[in-house]
């Protein structure tokens, strides 16, 4: 029972400056060990406003684009690089409606955010913005390849 190559992903979550400063971060990744994703990297960083515009450089322009790197640059941040099984979507569906009074209860939005501009967790949208976003928080060598031991059961 193993799952094809192309099924593993790699997706970028953030733990945003709220869920750092309301001691949030252990909860959401114990959440995602649980589920049975391989953490592939993780770091404490402040996020300099360099590194949140080319985060978000696909919503230059946008009404909200000001007050989301104000609030990104606001304190400090949790990376993280979660793999596994269709990794994208899992974590997407386990985070929740992007607007937190959407999101369902059990979700991580659901249970720990009531505010769209407080939402508490960032994860890739797609293959192709994980593969964008990866790199702008983690070097190949902060990402070691290796085996979880649980893998067969997954």
């Amino acid at each position: 029972m193993s799952h094809h190559r192309e099924d593993i992903q790699r997706t970028l979550v953030l733990c945003k400056p709220d869920a750092v400063a309301r001691g949030l971060v252990g909860q959401i990744v114990a959440r995602f060990e649980a589920r049975g994703l391989q953490l592939a990297g993780l770091k404490l960083l402040a996020m300099e406003p360099a590194r949140a515009e080319r985060l978000y450089e696909p919503h230059v322009g946008k009404s909200f684009y000001p007050p989301l790197l104000q609030y990104m640059t606001s304190g400090p941040i949790v990376a993280m690089v979660w793999q596994g099984a269709h990794a994208i979507e899992v974590v997407r569906t386990m985070m929740g409606a992007t607007n937190p009074t959407q999101a369902a209860p059990g979700t991580i939005r659901g249970d720990f955010a009531q505010r769209v501009d407080r939402n508490v967790v960032h994860g890739s949208d797609s293959p192709e913005s994980a593969a964008r976003e990866i790199p702008i928080f983690f070097e190949d060598s902060e990402l070691p390849v290796y085996q979880a031991h649980h893998a067969a059961w997954l």
